[in-house]
């Protein structure tokens, strides 16, 4: 974890830095609405994690940076980056941040859900994103950025920055363990029923429409799938993990969390 007392001592340096990159126009669709008063941060947890003095964790909404090195598994590719980025847009910030609540308040893990502005109502994460530092997601119910900071994304993939230099997004049949994951692949079967609309895909790879999105789903992408390609992202779960009972199942599962996380490719 990065101590922010010491990001504080740093801020000066790196502040025409900062300010520079604040001209991106990406920053001008995803202004801060409705905020809080100013927070203090005690320290920079990863990408897209802060600590606030006042002991709550907060995880930004609409953005997924990649992991730190943790329970045995190595640093992907920019984790570090995104955390320094993070560091220094909050110190740039004098340390202070402004929350804006999700309709959703909390995660399972208990840390606030939040979309992160600085003290003058810049977006954190839609600086991280057009920089190449994170990979956009919508997770319903907190959909209120989700368009632009799709457009922050879309920015840094053109330009190739950041994670996008090398194209992130993998086959199927490359899936050889969980966590987030950006595929693309033809559909080969899709099915609906009381769970949801599943949509397999090869190298046993399922994507499952939660009951309550099918309805948007279908609406935005046709019930004609059979046959096209596809790019999704989200996380994916290993299912022989969770039961004994997936003999005939495909092994990996990807939820999307909002229709926008899977588009149809030409």
């Amino acid at each position: 974890m990065v101590l922010f007392s010491k990001l504080k001592k740093a801020s000066l340096v790196g502040a025409f830095f900062v300010s520079g990159l604040y001209l991106s126009p990406a920053l001008a669709l995803c202004p801060a609405t409705i905020v809080g008063a100013p927070v203090e941060v005690s320290r920079v947890v990863d990408g897209d994690t802060l600590r606030l003095v006042d002991g709550r964790s907060v995880r930004l909404i609409g953005i997924n940076a990649p992991e730190m090195a943790r329970k045995g598994r190595s640093v992907e590719p920019y984790a570090v980056q995104a955390r320094r980025r993070l560091s220094a847009l909050v110190a740039a910030s004098g340390g202070q941040v402004t929350l804006q609540l999700g309709v959703e308040p909390k995660d399972r893990y208990g840390r606030t859900l939040a979309h992160v502005f600085d003290v003058q109502g810049r977006s954190l994460e839609a600086q991280l994103l057009v920089e190449g530092l994170g990979y956009w997601v919508a997770l319903a119910p907190n959909l209120g950025q989700w368009q632009c900071l799709q457009g922050a994304e879309q920015s840094a993939r053109e330009a190739g920055l950041g994670l996008w230099r090398k194209s992130p997004v993998v086959e199927p049949e490359s899936l050889r363990s969980g966590g987030f994951a950006m595929v693309r692949g033809k559909v080969r079967q899709v099915q609906r029923n009381r769970g949801g609309l599943w949509l397999e895909m090869g190298g046993s790879l399922v994507l499952r429409v939660p009951v309550e999105q099918v309805d948007d789903f279908i609406r935005v992408h046709g019930s004609a799938l059979t046959g096209r390609s596809i790019e999704a992202r989200g996380w994916v779960v290993d299912r022989t993990r969770r039961s004994a009972k997936t003999k005939k199942q495909a092994r990996w599962m990807l939820t999307l969390g909002h229709q926008s996380m899977m588009q149809v490719l030409p």
